[in-house]
């Protein structure tokens, strides 16, 4: 059931080589305070993390810091959109597929496979959401339903062509996301499985899931 092929990578692979997370940020100044932001979130929570450890990180003064980001909540809000835009834009090429059997793999595939291999992006933009302010957490949840109608009309649009068996639309979407969304909680480099592998192994699962024909 739901069996993953050869194409599956190569699709999901082609997909991820469009996804650029630094593409926001066109300096090398930019890049290196949303690195180090982002190691120290991940590293000590957003709570934890002051201004002094990025600056530190960066190699700049903390002084220098607001001159690109007017304060680390900024910075976790910038990374929590590139991240989420990535998500919509991982499941938007994927679900384009005319095949919504191929679809739900390929896009299984690659997004678990870059929640494994983006485990501390990841990580911060899905974990650490409640230090943002209102107006940015209604950005964010925005880009997630955004991304989840995009799965939903997938499903959808499965179970019509009777690709799927589906009795709950809205609840195999979130059971799909989370199956990716998860990796990047417990996902160690090094471990039994690699990106790979575990991309597969969730487009296998995802199959039998969705009920698809053998």
């Amino acid at each position: 059931m739901g069996r993953v092929t050869a194409d599956t990578t190569t699709a999901g692979e082609r997909i991820l080589a469009g996804l650029d997370l630094w593409a926001e940020w066109a300096t090398a100044t930019q890049r290196a305070i949303v690195g180090a932001a982002l190691e120290s979130f991940a590293e000590r929570g957003f709570h934890g993390t002051s201004l002094k450890h990025i600056a530190q990180g960066s190699g700049l003064s903390t002084a220098a810091l607001y001159v690109h980001f007017a304060s680390k909540e900024e910075l976790l809000f910038a990374l929590s959109r590139r991240g989420h835009a990535i998500a919509l834009d991982l499941v938007r090429a994927a679900a384009a597929d005319p095949d919504p059997a191929t679809a739900v793999r390929v896009l299984v595939y690659a997004f678990t496979r870059w929640h494994a291999e983006q485990r501390t992006t990841a990580r911060v933009v899905q974990y650490e959401q409640g230090a943002l302010t209102a107006a940015h957490a209604e950005v964010i949840a925005g880009l997630r339903r955004d991304t989840e109608r995009v799965v939903r009309g997938l499903l959808t649009r499965g179970a019509e062509d009777g690709a799927f068996t589906v009795p709950d639309v809205r609840g195999a979407s979130a059971a799909v996301l989370s199956l990716g969304i998860d990796v990047a909680r417990w996902f160690v480099p090094g471990g039994p499985w690699t990106p790979d592998a575990l991309g597969l192994l969730y487009a296998e699962l995802a199959g039998r899931m969705l009920g698809m024909p053998a």
